[in-house]
């Protein structure tokens, strides 16, 4: 519609101009700090999903074993017990490959010899191949990309100190959460209403237990498949079986990828002891995978996280997609999360709030209420109206 002649618009309020100016500024200047601080950031969702999985452990042994007023008690035994944990593992993994990697550095000189002279399962290898003849045609270039390691391995280097220092930062950072959270969280509930703290509280129960689901999901997943392996190895012969198994087990917590890149570790092993010993690791893994995908996967999360199975496929896809490895470790916790709050939002929406958490599609619906929150009546079948022709006398 034109403006009628002579009429001109109302001007823009300066007050405006600049309150829009300054949010498109704060936006920004929140952008480029969560780009600066995204790997501070990576480290703090880390630990607070660590936190929230061992929360009800802190909480269980401080309320049988200890009492109300020994908290520190309670989270310093779980996280020492964490810590000795992933020590142990650490060690399991440590001395088999010290032992190994002595054993195979006093033989190093030997073997070189032999490969030389032609003998040993290496030297046929290599003269068969003609790759002791390239690597004397080509000694040249061989050294210069030897040299052109150093800098990639500085880097390396780099970035296992930056492993190790994310590494403690998240153990620091979640044993504090789990410390602290209860007084955090029964501040921050003072400053609101007590209705709105009452439905945050039922949210964040909902999105713990659902990432309480998610790791327990993963790791029974885990010890299927680091136990399955084990079986196959052991009945192949193959040294290292529970080793190997173990590191399988843990890879295996990554979905989607981590039973690969086990499984390539485990076919390398399978190989370097038989030929026929590798081409049956290698068959097992390729069933494996597809059985792990495409059926104990979304199985196990359906019933852990409360999750469509479909929904689970899509949101480890679309995290792998966004975010990498790290996106497929936290898709599925942050799938359902996402879903509590909608159902929530719809729930609060379309009635009053459960008397109980509301996690599976197994919930009873809420009751429906009307504009004041109170529950409306179920609907009733109305009479039909009487005939107009036909006249209410009253009773004698």
């Amino acid at each position: 519609m034109t403006p009628h002649p002579g009429q001109s618009h109302a001007p823009i309020p300066v007050r405006t101009i600049l309150a829009t100016i300054g949010l498109v500024l704060v936006a920004a200047l929140a952008l480029y700090l969560v780009v600066e601080t995204r790997r501070v950031l990576t480290w703090m969702v880390i630990a607070t999903f660590f936190a929230v999985a061992l929360y009800p452990l802190t909480a269980w042994i401080q309320r049988r074993m200890l009492g109300d007023r020994w908290r520190a008690l309670a989270t310093f035994l779980v996280f020492l017990a964490v810590f000795l944990g992933l020590g142990g593992l650490v060690t399991a993994f440590a001395i088999p490959l010290v032992r190994e990697g002595t054993k195979f550095a006093g033989q190093l000189p030997e073997l070189i010899d032999q490969a030389r002279a032609g003998h040993g399962a290496v030297g046929r290898l290599l003269e068969r191949t003609n790759a002791l003849e390239w690597v004397e045609n080509n000694h040249d270039r061989i050294d210069s990309f030897v040299n052109s390691l150093t800098a990639p391995a500085a880097g390396v280097l780099g970035s296992v100190a930056t492993g190790i220092a994310g590494a403690v930062t998240v153990f620091v950072l979640a044993y504090l959460m789990v410390l602290e959270g209860p007084k955090v969280v029964n501040g921050a509930m003072r400053v609101l209403p007590p209705s709105t703290g009452e439905r945050i509280l039922r949210v964040g129960v909902d999105c713990a237990r659902s990432v309480t689901g998610y790791l327990t999901g993963n790791l029974l997943i885990s010890v299927i498949c680091g136990v399955l392996t084990y079986v196959v190895l052991l009945i192949l012969g193959i040294p290292f079986a529970g080793l190997i198994a173990l590191f399988v087990g843990l890879a295996d917590l990554v979905p989607l990828v981590g039973a690969t890149i086990g499984g390539a570790v485990a076919v390398i092993a399978g190989f370097l002891h038989s030929t026929t010993a590798g081409i049956a690791v290698l068959v097992f893994f390729v069933l494996y995978q597809q059985l792990e995908n495409h059926l104990l996967q979304p199985l196990i999360f359906a019933r852990t996280v409360k999750l469509n199975p479909l929904a689970v496929i899509v949101a480890i896809l679309l995290g792998v997609e966004l975010v990498g490895v790290l996106g497929a470790l936290l898709a599925i916790p942050v799938a359902g999360m996402i879903q509590v709050i909608l159902r929530d939002v719809w729930d609060h929406r379309r009635g009053r709030l459960k008397a109980e958490p509301t996690v599976g599609p197994e919930r009873r619906p809420a009751v429906p209420a009307d504009d004041d929150g109170h529950p409306r009546p179920e609907p009733t079948t109305t009479p039909p109206p009487p005939d107009p022709g036909e006249t209410s006398a009253s009773p004698s």
